[in-house]
């Protein structure tokens, strides 16, 4: 699936990945390929990604997060 990471300021990470979870305001969640569409909130906490078998993670204060189409796209505040 396809994630793009923007922020207001850059777009920070933009690439295939086989997972990721994020910081939900109910909850932490995790995305797979061929999720069901979702829009949700994200709350203070890590953005963890995988690409190529290696975790990658990014620190977030919040934002928005769409999932549509096996392309996952957040809106993040540093």
């Amino acid at each position: 699936m396809f994630l793009e990471i923007l922020s207001a300021e850059e777009k920070i990470f933009s690439g295939e990945v086989e997972s990721v979870i994020l910081p939900g305001s109910s909850g932490q969640f995790q995305i797979l390929n061929n999720h069901a569409p979702i829009i949700s909130s994200l709350k203070k906490g890590e953005i963890i990604y995988k690409e190529n078998s290696k975790d990658n993670t990014l620190a977030v204060n919040g934002g928005i997060v769409e999932v549509l189409d096996n392309k996952v796209s957040a809106l993040i505040e540093k």
